[in-house]
């Protein structure tokens, strides 16, 4: 019998593991079999009375312990949009160690939430229907709209919140201006196809227009350092709300937390 692990990159944030964990137990409701949820690092500093009394568990030694007590039949549903090195490096990597030191077995890592070139066009209506949500919650009008993720150096990575973009630009049509930002990035030019960061897309929409709402689309999927309460968005917000008054700023949920994303990850089994 195959064991099923839902992986995330993991964060030192309760909200995080915890977002995990409701996102396996909707998911193994919604496949018929057990799904454990697993982080690949970080997730193990966070006390475990934190988390409901118990710890988080990380992959490495999930995966050794598993293999020791004879589990030969191992799936890897990542929740991760893109390729990252995560998933073609370090779990492959990790892999190896553990058939040398426990005997061959076999892993099978499912594709991403967003593979491309085939894309998935369920995320985009994900993203406009949590954009429609805030623009609701607001009372605004969709007019500006930032399209924001961590932020990447690996070209294959970005170039998944570039399709999402171009997407959901069209999704929501010609009214709608759509930008893109990221969290993080590489000061050097060779990392500028990673686009701008947040707070300067920000600043400039509000020396642009401070009269226009701008709705954050937050291609995110759990609430980690960056996405979560008083995180580094929630920063962001309230430096410019402070220098721009009376612009308003709008944040959407995050991916994590709409009920389609169990639909993606079922169809990865």
């Amino acid at each position: 019998m195959r064991s099923l692990l839902l992986i995330d990159n993991g964060s030192s944030r309760p909200d995080s593991t915890l977002n995990l964990r409701r996102i396996a137990e909707r998911l193994a409701e919604r496949v018929g079999e057990p799904v454990r949820p697993v982080s690949l690092l970080h997730a193990d500093r966070v006390p475990a009375e934190r988390l409901d009394g118990r710890p988080a568990e990380i992959l490495a030694p999930t995966l050794r312990r598993l293999v020791g007590a004879g589990v030969r039949d191992l799936r890897l549903l990542p929740l991760f949009f893109g390729p990252s090195r995560a998933l073609t490096r370090f779990v492959p990597e990790l892999a190896a160690e553990v058939v040398a030191e426990l005997g061959p077995f076999r892993l099978e890592i499912a594709p991403e939430l967003c593979p491309l070139p085939a894309g998935e066009p369920r995320l985009v209506e994900i993203l406009a229907d949590n954009l429609a949500a805030a623009a609701e919650r607001a009372a605004i009008e969709p007019r500006r709209v930032v399209l924001v993720d961590h932020g990447s150096p690996i070209p294959e990575v970005t170039a998944v919140r570039r399709r999402l973009a171009l997407e959901l630009a069209e999704r929501l049509g010609p009214g709608v201006r759509l930008e893109e930002a990221v969290m993080e990035r590489r000061p050097e030019s060779e990392y500028d196809f990673n686009g701008p960061l947040l707070e300067e897309v920000l600043s400039r929409l509000a020396e642009a227009d401070r009269a226009t709402p701008i709705l954050l689309s937050m291609l995110f999927l759990s609430a980690g350092r960056h996405a979560g309460p008083e995180g580094d968005i929630a920063q962001i917000r309230a430096r410019i709300d402070a220098r721009f008054p009376p612009l308003r700023i709008e944040v959407s949920p995050l991916v994590g937390s709409h009920p389609g994303l169990i639909e993606i990850l079922a169809d990865r089994l």
